[in-house]
């Protein structure tokens, strides 16, 4: 039963101080979920790309971060979107919008996952596709909802950065205007590189061909967000602060 009211105290968000709990515990907390963001994001571009390397001697980028769910590298996407979301899922932030957005982000992050994008191979087993070890026949509608619930994790997140990252009621420290201008800049650098996927994937202004192998736009395109993504959550924790408080010491 305790572990049970751990987990319901963990995804209801009361935003009221527990007198019993020392504030700095709790804003320890919230930097720590933080952190486990920030870092699953930026890592997570390379851990497949390294991952695939290492377990089928394949050096190239795929056309996309989510097409390394058909490789041997699987479990490594599907485990870090997986914990990505449940932490999103987790976190509660200074208000309700807070809670709600990345709540958001985590559902549609676990769809990623459900609901895989379009093979790598249109045959099973092509043995130009040797690092390809999956192949499902989803239909249509799976890579469609697959590509809209990517759009909407890495909305919700732009918006949080554009939005609530530089607002003073946030969290409980208060952003620089210098650091309100960096997490303006992740929001709209993620944007920007959705956009630009979303008018390779419809062929406006940009040729679909550098959005597939071997340009991989797409691909290049989700690194960027997800850096950006990331770049801001560590921001928001005061990872770098503490880092190089910590490396002058």
């Amino acid at each position: 039963m305790a572990v049970l009211q751990s987990i319901v105290d963990s995804i209801t968000p009361e935003y009221h101080t527990d007198p019993h709990l020392p504030e700095k515990e709790t804003v320890a907390e919230q930097d720590s979920l933080r952190i486990l963001i920030g870092i699953l994001g930026i890592s997570l571009p390379f851990i497949l790309w390294i991952g695939l390397w290492i377990t089928s001697g394949y050096t190239h980028t795929l056309e996309s971060l989510s097409h390394y769910y058909y490789t041997r590298v699987n479990p490594f996407f599907s485990v870090t979107i997986g914990i990505l979301a449940i932490v999103l899922i987790l976190y509660k932030g200074g208000k309700k919008i807070d809670f709600i957005l990345s709540t958001l982000a985590g559902i549609f992050a676990l769809c990623v996952i459900f609901f895989p994008t379009n093979n790598l191979s249109t045959t099973c087993c092509n043995p130009e596709y040797l690092y390809s070890i999956t192949f499902i026949n989803p239909e249509d509608i799976y890579s469609t909802f697959h590509f809209l619930s990517a759009g909407i994790f890495l909305i919700s997140l732009a918006i949080m950065s554009l939005f609530r990252f530089p607002m003073d009621n946030s969290s409980n420290e208060h952003p620089t205007p210098r650091d309100k201008f960096l997490y303006r800049a992740a929001g709209v650098v993620m944007l920007i590189a959705m956009l630009v996927i979303a008018m390779g994937k419809w062929d406006i202004l940009f040729d679909q061909k550098y959005f597939h192998a071997p340009y991989s736009g797409t691909f290049w395109g989700e690194v960027i967000a997800v850096w950006a993504f990331g770049y801001s959550w560590l921001l928001k924790a005061g990872f770098f602060t503490k880092t190089y408080q910590l490396l002058v010491q």
